[in-house]
């Protein structure tokens, strides 16, 4: 067995060539070089709330989306039995209630049609979006070939679905769909169609 001192020794040796930066195993980006792209990190932000996916920041009034998943428009309804309920209202309420007086932490991963698409987490959500398609208040957007989807989205989905939580215990059209429909409506002579 080693007397302790040496141990000591060699633990400190050792610690103090891992933290010397000239032993550093990555080297810094040169010119032409790869470095991996990072995700941007927002300072913390307060918010409010525009709608169930998107919130604005309260200070510079930048305009933010939750990606992956999206919600009933706002005027959207599902139908429980022969009740129909706010769908939409019910999943802005929630997003309220997620970041009222909340410091958020937010990574944009792209910005589009000036808004950042952002995943989000709050002391009391370690990711909003996830927390809302867990509960059943949103779903996850599918896949395609330029936005692969979010996996874990996709799995607490088929959780949801399963006991029957918030949207899935009702009928409801898809938010897409929905807003396709209404788009349809709104512009009947724009697909060649005659007007009402």
């Amino acid at each position: 067995m080693l007397p302790r001192k040496l141990v000591l020794a060699m633990v400190s040796g050792v610690a103090v060539f891992s933290s010397h930066p000239g032993t550093a195993q990555t080297p810094a980006a040169a010119p032409g070089v790869y470095s991996p792209k990072a995700a941007v990190q927002s300072p913390p932000l307060r918010v409010e709330v525009i709608d169930g996916t998107r919130f604005r920041d309260i200070e510079t009034h930048e305009a933010y989306r939750l990606y992956g998943i999206d919600t009933c428009a706002p005027d959207q309804s599902a139908q429980l039995g022969r009740q129909s309920w706010p769908c939409g209202t019910m999943a802005t309420a929630w997003l309220v209630t997620a970041t009222l007086n909340t410091w958020l932490a937010c990574t944009t991963l792209r910005d589009e049609a000036h808004e950042h698409l952002v995943r989000c987490a709050s002391a009391g959500h370690t990711d909003i979006a996830a927390d809302m398609v867990r509960e059943g208040v949103a779903v996850a957007i599918p896949a395609t070939q330029e936005d692969p989807g979010i996996r874990s989205y996709a799995l607490v989905e088929q959780d949801a679905r399963k006991a029957y939580r918030g949207l899935w215990s009702s009928t409801f059209q898809m938010p897409w769909d929905w807003r396709a429909g209404r788009d349809v409506k709104r512009h009947p002579v724009a697909r060649g169609e005659a007007a009402p």
